[in-house]
Order: structure tokens, then C-alpha cells, then sequence
């Protein structure tokens, strides 16, 4: 099999730890607007899809645009207090940035919100291309994300691995025909991701630079 030399990664819970924001952000909405509370459990399940997804069950109501408003208000104004980097993955991030690797974020945020998110990570500038969930007509764990990075690119997709940590991450990949690796270290554990198939798992985010022959 040919070696890598395109890396494309998801953000939250692979980049950056916001996943107790995430999920307070839709305990926030649901309150804001009278429904019942929902398990974290149950909001767990869509972690690595569009709001609009998760929120499907309102799409008909005239309050669904609101409800993505309440969220991203309360997200975003409590962003930069509650989200930090994973440790060591800035430094991975920019050492396969400096070996001449492509690099690209495939994310179900919208761009602005993952922008911001790259901007605390302090590697916005090593992304040679972002898909957000506003890129795109079909988002994960449809490929069109990962296949519009990888064209945008130009990239050879047995050459690329799509780095994440959901299901709807490795499904993508796995769709678009890029190798996939698991990552550990966000919200979900190997059990969850095992019946995706993951051509690789990570551990630690230094076992990223192992696998591309970095360290």
C-alpha cells in the first residue's frame, strides 16, 4: 500500500477537548426553549454531526433557526474558557506540517466556529484547506466532506487518512476511500468505534507521527 502523505483531521474531540461544552450547549438550548432535558447519553450519539441533524426532530417547527441561534450564542460566548487542545497535538499537528505532509480539517462545525476552534490550537495556518458543515450539501458520515477536501487538494485518497473520533468520522472516511485511524484520546472509547473498522488507532496523539514514519 502506498505511504501517506496527505493528513486530514476532524476538531472536536480529535483537535481540541469541547465535548462538555458541546453537550452543555444543547442542555442550554433545550432549556431556553421549554423542551424536555435530554441525556447527555442521547446528545452523545450525534457528536460529529451538523446541528441541524441534531436537532432533527424540531426541523418543522418555525423555532428550529432559533434553536441553532440559542446554541451557538451560548457556545460560542463560552468557547474560549471551556475548550483547550488536546495535550500535545499542536505539536504533532505542526510537526507533520513541517515534514511536508498536506494537511486539512473535515469538520461538521460551520467555518467560522472551527476557525475559532484552530485559532485556540494555535495551528490555523497549518491547514491547507477547512471543510465546515456550510461547505457542504452532505454532511458526515456522508464522504462529501472528505472528498471535497481531498479534491480540493489534490490529493490521492490511498495516500490520505482521515484522523477523528466518532463513527460518523470513520464512516466518512471509509466512504470516501481514505485510510481511517481512531483516535482514544476524545469521547469514545475502542469499543465504540470497533464496528467502523479504523485502519489505524491512536492512543496518544504521538502515535499520529509513529504511524507517518515521523518518529
Amino acid at each position: 500500500m502506498p505511504s501517506l502523505n496527505t493528513v486530514l483531521f476532524d476538531l472536536d474531540g480529535t483537535l481540541i477537548d469541547s465535548i462538555r461544552l458541546i453537550l452543555d450547549s444543547y442542555h442550554h438550548t433545550l432549556r431556553a426553549h421549554g423542551i424536555p432535558a435530554r441525556s447527555d447519553a442521547e446528545w452523545m450519539r450525534g457528536i460529529g454531526t451538523p446541528l441541524r441533524v441534531q436537532f432533527a426532530e424540531w426541523r418543522e417547527t418555525p423555532g428550529l433557526d432559533r434553536m441553532i441561534e440559542t446554541y451557538r450564542e451560548y457556545n460560542l460566548s463560552n468557547h474560549d474558557a471551556c475548550v483547550v487542545p488536546y495535550p500535545g497535538i499542536a505539536d504533532v499537528v505542526r510537526a507533520i506540517k513541517a515534514a511536508g505532509f498536506a494537511t486539512g480539517l473535515v469538520t461538521s462545525k460551520n467555518r467560522s466556529g472551527a476557525e475559532r476552534g484552530l485559532r485556540l490550537c494555535e495551528i490555523e495556518p497549518l491547514m491547507d484547506v477547512i471543510v465546515g458543515a456550510d461547505d457542504v450539501e452532505n454532511p458526515k458520515p456522508h464522504p462529501e466532506p472528505v472528498e471535497k477536501a481531498v479534491a480540493f487538494l489534490g490529493a490521492d485518497p490511498l495516500r490520505t487518512v482521515y484522523v477523528g473520533d466518532s463513527v460518523h468520522d470513520m464512516a466518512s472516511g471509509r466512504a470516501a476511500r481514505v485510510r481511517t485511524a481512531a483516535v482514544l484520546w476524545g469521547p469514545f472509547t475502542r469499543g465504540d468505534l470497533e464496528p467502523t473498522s479504523p485502519d489505524y488507532w491512536l492512543e496518544r496523539p504521538a502515535d499520529l507521527l509513529t504511524l507517518l514514519g515521523l518518529e
